[in-house]
């Protein structure tokens, strides 16, 4: 089997693991596509390591068709064609995973389609929903608005009734957020977010991938009871918490990663978007946001336009390929 994995060097390097049969629960997956995310580039740098136990290999999402499953599994045949939130392994042409961790393509989707849901819907819809226990009518702002989990979060929010305000760094990014749905925009080359938000009514949620010197803003924007639900830390991991205004206005800061929750919490997620999240896919409410896609022996072209944050929406490599 071929993979994608990362040097001492933080290069990448074409390897060839074994692929052990599946576990009782578990499924074998031929991969199809795979989603490039800003953890893989994490875990490149030697700043996001698996967890225990998981393989080291890159890949926290992929499309495909199941091959082989293990004792105790009956929701999943040989022959199903699939998509799969993993904790690493996905820049493969196999992978073995837990059953729960596995969902049907939503009606009339492909495979290269389908590979660019599980990640981010799943983390939208775990923070906006379960960290962030967002109430009726309640206000959004989203930080990275154009990236994949931010134009899953936006479709989110217009369908679930939360107006939301985004940023991003360009006047093309904000134009594809305000045709996905948002309410408001701002241009974070701009200078500070901070009195537009506040003009646009402040936010009750903020979905952060930035942290560091996104802290002060921030709060300054976060209405009472408002939760800060931090998700990244591109712009660094240390910064200053003003302590009396979370006290006076009650706000709540919440760290969240999906990556290390075990199966049977990323089922619970899934199981959400299977109810909530499918339908409207089928239905073409939704729609999954492709910005460009490379093969598997391209993926540090791939890692690179990621890199410099070009993107709008969702990176994938091409493993077999297939549609």
């Amino acid at each position: 089997m071929h993979a994608i994995a990362v040097d001492e060097d933080r290069l990448l390097w074409l390897e060839h693991p074994g692929v052990p049969g599946p576990a009782a629960g578990e499924v074998r997956i031929k991969v199809a596509w795979a989603g490039v995310n800003r953890a893989d580039l994490m875990q490149r740098a030697g700043h996001y390591p698996p967890p225990p136990g998981v393989s080291d290999i890159l890949g926290l999402e992929i499309s495909g068709t199941v091959v082989e499953v293990g004792p105790g599994v009956d929701s999943l045949r040989p022959g199903d064609r699939v998509c799969a939130l993993l904790a690493g392994g996905g820049y493969a042409e196999e992978v073995v995973v837990d059953a729960r961790q596995v969902l049907p393509l939503p009606e009339g989707f492909g495979l290269r389609e389908a590979a660019a849901l599980p990640e981010v819907f799943a983390t939208a819809w775990l923070n906006l929903f379960m960290e962030g226990q967002l109430a009726a009518g309640e206000h959004v702002l989203l930080h990275a608005g154009a990236s994949g989990v931010g134009t899953a979060a936006i479709q989110l929010c217009r369908a679930f009734g939360h107006p939301c305000f985004v940023t991003a760094g360009s006047d093309d990014k904000l134009a594809a957020c305000r045709e996905l749905g948002a309410g408001g925009v701002f241009n974070r080359h701009q200078g500070s977010f901070v009195e537009a938000v506040k003009q646009w009514g402040g936010a009750d949620l903020i979905l952060d991938p930035v942290g560091g010197a996104y802290l002060a803003d921030n709060q300054r924007v976060l209405n009472a009871d408002g939760r800060l639900v931090l998700i990244g830390l591109m712009g660094g991991r240390r910064a200053e918490l003003d302590l009396g205004r979370m006290l006076m206005k009650r706000q709540r800061l919440i760290g969240s990663t999906l990556r290390a929750k075990p199966p049977a919490a990323k089922g619970a997620i899934l199981d959400a978007l299977l109810a909530h999240v499918w339908p409207r896919l089928a239905s073409g409410e939704f729609r999954p946001l492709i910005d460009r896609t490379w093969s598997i022996d391209e993926a540090e072209a791939a890692h690179a336009h990621v890199q410099r944050d070009a993107n709008i929406g969702k990176v994938l490599l091409a493993v077999s390929g297939e549609g």
